[in-house]
């Protein structure tokens, strides 16, 4: 059986930080689901992260480096992986939210759903799932 994969977006990052159901559901499947984070999702997590910790009382640090530790239960993808998909993802993306091309990218050039909870990727031609969802996906 081959190794499961998904493209991870920038607010499952987040949730995975500031809660706790998305980080246990990384942890559990760290061993049999290969997860890839677009650096650009990470970046855009990495930007929001300290505002929203601090907006909940929470140090802003100390969510950076849960961030840091968040992303490795993943690989950071760079454009060497996803560029070659640029066209495409924004094409299918539209006006949506044209920032979104390079976790649909990795997708596409994966071949993996996305995890995910922006609705800008429903029906883009990638399976999207989203937190109340990928139990579904990670046990089939």
């Amino acid at each position: 059986m081959s190794r499961k994969v998904v493209a991870l977006d920038a607010n499952i990052l987040i949730r995975a930080v500031l809660g706790q159901r998305v980080r246990r559901i990384l942890e559990a499947h760290v061993d049999d689901i290969s997860f890839f984070i677009p650096e650009t999702a990470y970046a855009e997590a990495e930007e929001h992260l300290a505002a929203l910790a601090i907006k909940r009382g929470g140090d802003p640090d100390k969510a950076l480096a849960v961030l840091r530790t968040v992303a490795e239960f993943g690989t950071i993808a760079g454009l060497e992986l996803y560029g070659a998909f640029e066209a495409e993802a924004r094409k299918r993306l539209g006006a949506r939210d044209p920032d979104d091309w390079p976790v649909l990218a990795t997708a596409l050039a994966l071949g993996c759903p996305i995890w995910t909870e922006d609705t800008d990727f429903f029906g883009c031609g990638v399976a999207t799932w989203t937190s109340g969802s990928i139990d579904i996906f990670l046990a089939q």
